[in-house]
């Protein structure tokens, strides 16, 4: 019997359960990531295409990636592969007003979570790209300026001027009428 269970190499077994890492890690990372890259984004389905390829540009590296580190390289590689799809395509993207998979479920106050959210998915798409990473990052990843800093690749004073331009274009945007659209915003 002990012969029998042996028919698999002994190299191919690391390859074999790092693969399985990956997929574990990809199948719980998946929901959060998605959300990121829509805050990113502004469009659920390029939320989930950009994700889906940061995730194969990660599994081509992973047996390279230090464990402690996944997390960071991930997040990084979404936020540059956003970078960098912005830069080719510069196209205007129409926003929707909701979120798809949320129009059906009602509860209390429904209209006007619908409201700010297309609000806010409005606001942030008169960002530009790196203002709005840097405004995704710090208050719907909760990153402080450091992290987000190595994150980009620049120094912490462009993600403090990034933020605080940021949040003031945020603040002048009409459809806010001097609402704070980020939670925790001060004016």
């Amino acid at each position: 019997m002990a012969a029998q269970t042996r028919q698999v190499p002994a190299d191919a077994s690391p390859v074999a359960a790092e693969s399985g890492d990956f997929a574990a890690y990809a199948t719980a990372a998946w929901p959060r990531l998605v959300r990121t890259a829509h805050m990113l984004t502004g469009d659920f389905h390029e939320a989930e295409d950009l994700v889906q390829t940061t995730l194969a540009k990660v599994y081509a590296r992973w047996r390279r990636i230090p464990r402690d580190d996944v997390d960071f390289y991930v997040r990084r590689s979404l936020v540059n592969n956003n970078l960098s799809r912005v830069r080719k395509r510069r196209v205007a993207h129409l926003l929707m007003p909701f979120l798809p998979e949320r129009v059906h479920q009602r509860e209390p106050g429904h209209a006007e979570a619908v409201e700010q959210r297309a609000a806010l998915g409005q606001a942030l798409a008169s960002l530009s790209a790196r203002q709005r990473a840097v405004m995704v990052l710090r208050y719907w990843e909760d990153l402080g300026e450091p992290e987000i800093a190595q994150l980009l690749g620049c120094s912490v004073g462009t993600v403090k001027t990034h933020a605080r331009r940021g949040l003031e274009a945020l603040r002048a945007h009409p459809l806010f009428d001097g609402r704070h659209p980020v939670s925790g915003a001060r004016p």
